[in-house]
């Protein structure tokens, strides 16, 4: 099990976090799906597999897993520079989307009203679960919201995220995490000089 046992959900889109988990991508990547455990562990904490129900798997779900989540990171980059992703990406992650249960329609009744609801059942297969992240991978390519994705500007960090700021100008994946310590390093280094 990974020793960093804190998930980043600042994305703002479950792929996202997903390409997430390889942190600090432009100097010395470190890996938090280092196992299959953690990749079971990181399903569960995103809300997509009932854990309880989850069978043990292996390496082969550990390397799925990662394989997707590079093309994935490779195809969103690509398409978020207006450039066309490899036809490999884009076919390993449509090939994961076909996994990915379709929910169910329901109706409830809200104020006297049949209205739509939600379908809260979650896969208990963990490839089934990747199929959900891969689907959220599609649905952002083909979206206009592709053309904001960004890469945190910290240095250090490289994380992966949708900007939805009003003005369209997020420089950080999160103020706390790196927008302040970017800061304070700054204004120490002035401080210095």
């Amino acid at each position: 099990m990974t020793v960093d046992n804190e998930w980043l959900w600042y994305g703002g889109r479950v792929c996202l976090d997903f390409v997430n988990t390889l942190r600090d991508r432009w100097k010395e990547p470190q890996e938090t799906l280092r196992e299959p455990a953690d990749v079971l562990r990181w399903l569960t904490a995103a809300e997509l597999i009932d854990a309880r129900r989850s069978p043990a798997e292996g390496d082969a779900l550990l390397g799925s897993a990662r394989r997707l989540r590079e093309g994935i990171d490779r195809a969103v980059m690509m398409a978020a520079e207006s450039r066309m992703p490899s036809q490999a990406d884009l076919s390993m992650i449509n090939d994961a989307a076909r996994a990915a249960p379709r929910p169910a329609p329901q109706a409830v009744i809200e104020d006297g009203r049949l209205v739509p609801g939600n379908d809260e059942s979650r896969p208990d297969d963990p490839m089934t679960a990747l199929g959900l992240v891969a689907r959220d991978a599609v649905e952002l390519l083909l979206s206009p919201e592709i053309s904001r994705v960004r890469v945190c500007g910290a240095d250090r960090c490289a994380l992966r995220f949708v900007d939805r700021s009003p003005a369209h100008n997020r420089r950080w994946c999160s103020m706390t995490r790196c927008g302040n310590r970017t800061k304070v390093r700054a204004h120490q280094l002035r401080q210095r000089r």
